[in-house]
């Protein structure tokens, strides 16, 4: 029995860990039970853990079984990080085309969530991208599908918590890149008003738009940022890797921390603004440079707070959120706000939906944390939106039925022997 918590560090429990070889997958993940898999555990919440039951780590199951360069097909186990298949296929003119905010994450793990980067109105969500998936069920029966074959499975496990059954394989389509740069620019702009026009105005031309947001600022003021791919012949930057090295006794975000970083990371980025030239790592995950930064936030861990709100209530329901979140004293550095586009989702139970997200992370702090997520939750719930089940761990099960309303034709799909603290807080079991 090992002692288990996810991203956030809000718990830790014991669960059993069992370690996947390759050979005799089925007879591995039929008992103890119940079970789930597990990767990095970068999940903020609970869909990651299953408090005394099983995990099974995928980790050794990190082979590329194929590769094809004319096309670009990519076939891999699911404990394979993205951030080696970046550093591998981009050099060889290939990319994934998309991504999160991490990308020390299993591709198992980007299936199951369903992840999103800074592109979704050009591509999607990662499950628009995956050709196929070899599942194994706790039962031994195996199952193949894909968006042509057996949809039904494929639309239940992309995006499905991991619920469905164990992933063994998965075949990705990759996208040609010209190589590891991008031209990008930065625009500060004062008001949400503001964001929304840029984000308007930025999708026909810009492939990777996203936004850093002060979420103690009245109007809603932040940082605009927008890039392309482009062709350069320039050195690899150096890559520096820091660690955290120890958790403080008290969460380093705090009143008077956040109002001072906020107020000078606006203003260096102000000064900086304009176009640049950024390498993709440092662009599209700038935290990975700091390893086991979820320290900072002291002992008692925090929260993600992710929703995604239809886009004809954004601006009004993010300023209201903004309100109740500096009414409430406490506030993020780590805020970003972005848009999604017009696409339809590939999963049942997948997050991204039209309209804007906005992402907060939150000290812990008890009973006035929660208070301020109830309202922030009614906010969310009048508009028809939704949490992100990736970073949830406090989602009220009326909001997550009312924000999902694929999960009656989900559930059918469910492994009986597979189970997680969230499938049990939010579906029962």
């Amino acid at each position: 029995m090992v002692t288990v918590s996810s991203w956030g560090r809000l718990s830790a429990a014991r669960h059993e860990v069992r370690v996947l070889g390759r050979n005799g997958l089925a007879a591995q993940i039929a008992a103890p039970l119940p079970g789930l898999a597990h990767g990095m555990g970068r999940s903020y919440g609970d869909v990651c853990l299953n408090p005394g039951g099983t995990l099974w780590q995928t980790r050794g199951l990190d082979r590329l079984l194929s590769f094809d360069q004319a096309t670009g097909r990519l076939v891999c186990e699911p404990g394979v990080l993205l951030r080696d298949i970046q550093r591998l296929m981009i050099p060889r003119g290939w990319a994934l085309p998309v991504t999160p905010g991490t990308q020390i994450v299993t591709v198992g793990g980007a299936i199951a969530n369903d992840v999103h980067g800074k592109n979704h109105h050009v591509c999607g969500s990662f499950g628009d991208h995956v050709r196929s998936l070899m599942l194994l069920r706790t039962d031994g029966r195996r199952i193949v599908c894909g968006p042509g074959q057996e949809p039904a499975w494929f639309a239940a496990t992309v995006g499905g918590a991991g619920l469905t059954g164990l992933i063994t394989e998965a075949e990705l389509q990759l996208q040609p890149v010209p190589g590891p740069w991008l031209a990008t620019e930065t625009i500060p702009y004062a008001n949400l008003r503001e964001f929304f026009t840029l984000a308007d105005a930025s999708e026909a031309q810009w492939e990777y738009t996203v936004s850093w947001i002060d979420c103690l600022s009245g109007d809603g003021r932040g940082l605009f940022m927008r890039a392309n791919p482009v062709p350069a012949d320039a050195p690899q930057p150096p890559r520096r890797e820091r660690r955290l090295p120890v958790t403080p006794p008290v969460s380093l975000v705090n009143k008077l921390s956040l109002r001072a970083f906020n107020e000078a990371y606006f203003r260096m980025h102000q000064w900086r603004a304009g176009a640049a030239r950024a390498h993709y790592e440092a662009f599209f995950y700038p935290l990975d440079s700091l390893l086991e930064w979820n320290r900072m936030y002291g002992p008692r861990g925090f929260y993600q707070y992710q929703c995604v709100i239809p886009r004809a209530d954004a601006q009004d329901a993010v300023q209201a959120m903004l309100r109740e979140i500096r009414r409430s004293g406490q506030g993020s550095f780590l805020a970003v706000l972005k848009t999604f586009g017009d696409r339809s989702a590939p999963g049942m139970l997948s997050f991204a939906q039209p309209g804007a997200t906005l992402a907060l992370d939150f000290p812990n702090h008890g009973p006035r944390t929660e208070a301020l997520f109830e309202r922030l939750d009614a906010i969310v719930a009048g508009t028809g939106g939704r949490l992100y089940l990736a970073k949830d761990a406090r989602m009220p099960r009326t909001l997550f039925e009312a924000g999902y309303p694929r999960l009656a034709e989900f559930l059918p799909y469910r492994d009986p022997g597979i189970s997680s603290a969230l499938s049990r807080r939010l579906m029962g079991s």
